[in-house]
């Protein structure tokens, strides 16, 4: 009788995995189609989940921060927590800027991770994006700075 049950649960159990592969198979090749078109485009935002500062623990941020890239420009509106290692006359506004892309290099190291590094001078910093996207639509970003602490960022790409 417990043999019966048990064939029976694996019988259903394989029944429910058979049914929900396909839909999220087609739903993974939908969403690695559309960040390959992105990056492909150089049209790319990236909706931020977690900050996760030099010399603080990581926090949730809520809605509306972001990275972009669209062609040759990055719109980065991001919020930043640590030191600043050289002061400016200049007010700070973090990391919430447009900038014309000064370097941009893309490599692929991993078959479903695109990496992109790019450079953007502000009047108040020179900064070094790296911007790691799976082909899951997952993102990671880590910038650092001449003159401040790195930071680094969790999210998605908005498709």
């Amino acid at each position: 009788m417990k043999l019966y049950k048990n064939i029976v649960g694996a019988f259903f159990v394989l029944l429910a995995v058979g049914c929900a592969s396909p839909k999220s198979a087609e739903k993974a090749a939908e969403t690695q189609k559309a960040v390959a078109e992105a990056l492909a485009n150089r049209l790319l935002r990236i909706e931020i989940r977690s900050m996760n500062p030099f010399r603080y623990a990581s926090r949730t941020v809520s809605y509306g921060f972001y990275l972009a890239i669209n062609g040759d420009t990055l719109e980065s509106r991001l919020p930043y927590m640590g030191q600043v290692h050289q002061s400016t006359a200049i007010s700070s506004d973090g990391l919430n800027f447009d900038a014309t892309i000064i370097g941009y290099s893309e490599t692929r190291p991993k078959k479903d991770l695109t990496r992109i590094e790019l450079n953007v001078r502000t009047r108040e910093d020179l900064y070094h994006y790296i911007v790691e996207v799976y082909d899951s639509g997952s993102a990671y970003i880590r910038v650092r700075a001449q003159n401040r602490d790195s930071i680094s960022f969790d999210g998605n790409v908005s498709l």
